[in-house]
Parts: structure tokens; C-alpha cells; sequence
């Protein structure tokens, strides 16, 4: 129930805001657990416009969830920086702290509070829209006894509007 209400209040707060874009992906996780088997993951990220603008650097802040295919959830809100170069390419990094629920206990990381870091490549299409392939980590920095972690590979949709 707390996840739905989070979800919820995260769609209110995306809808009342003039977003800068919607991120749709879908990969593959890796479960440090041996008990836990690798599942197929997908996620639902937002980005707001930049707070921050300079030369090749912006910064801004959002919200992700992902979900894999066992029902493991993770939903956070945090930073994100995007440094462009080479001209369309840009490189994503974030970190966002949340909430996790797990499935089931052999997909326990050690606690509910868990950070999720991203690192992408990405490439800007001609409408505005972007490609990008990411790496993500969740873990709980070894705020718990037990940390095992989770890591996922991503290729991503970024709808700008």
C-alpha cells in the first residue's frame, strides 16, 4: 500500500510539473544473492527540467521505479547530471535513494532502503528523443548487516515533451 501511494504521489508531482522527459527501459538484473535468480527488469523513470545549465553539463532531478519479472520493486527520487559531447552523444549519471520491496526473501538486499546508482551512454535523435544503454546498481551501502546488491543493464527510450 505505502508503494502505491508513493507511485501515485510521483505521477501527481510528474503531471503538475512541465517535465523535461519520461525514460521507458527494459534489461536484465543480476542478483549478487545466490539464492535470488537473474530476472528481466523494466523501469519507468522521470527527469525534470534542469535546474542547473552550463556549456556541456545540466543537472536536475527525478524520480525512477523498476519492477522485474519475480515483483521486485524499487521506487526513488534523487539527482541526475547529463554531460553532452561529440554532438548528440551524452553521458547520464543519478543517484537515488529509495524504497525496495522484495518479492521474495531469496531477493532480500539487506533492508528496504536501498540507493539506486545509474551510468549511461546515450545518443540524441533528430524529434528531441534520446537512446541510451545504462548500468544501474542498487545496494544499501552497507547501512545493513547484509548487502548484496542487484545490478542491471538497460537500453532506454527518453520521450521528451
Amino acid at each position: 500500500m505505502k508503494l502505491l501511494a508513493i507511485l501515485a504521489f510521483a505521477l501527481t508531482a510528474a503531471t503538475a510539473a512541465q517535465a523535461q522527459s519520461i525514460i521507458f527501459g527494459a534489461g536484465y538484473a543480476d542478483y549478487a544473492n545466490s539464492d535470488g535468480e537473474d530476472q528481466a527488469i523494466f523501469s519507468l523513470e522521470y527527469q525534470h527540467r534542469p535546474f542547473h545549465e552550463a556549456t556541456r553539463f545540466s543537472a536536475t532531478w527525478g524520480g525512477a521505479l523498476s519492477v522485474d519479472t519475480e515483483g521486485n520493486t524499487h521506487v526513488g527520487a534523487g539527482l541526475i547530471g547529463l554531460y553532452s559531447f561529440a554532438d548528440r552523444w551524452f553521458i547520464e549519471g543519478s543517484v537515488m535513494p529509495g524504497y525496495y520491496n522484495e518479492g521474495s526473501s531469496q531477493y532480500d538486499l539487506g533492508g528496504s532502503f536501498q540507493i539506486r546508482s545509474l551510468l549511461g551512454l546515450g545518443y540524441a535523435l533528430d524529434n528531441g528523443n534520446k537512446l541510451s544503454v545504462a548500468i544501474t546498481h542498487k545496494s544499501n551501502a552497507s547501512t545493513q548487516e547484509d548487502n548484496p546488491g542487484v545490478n542491471a543493464l538497460l537500453l532506454r527510450y527518453h520521450y521528451a515533451f
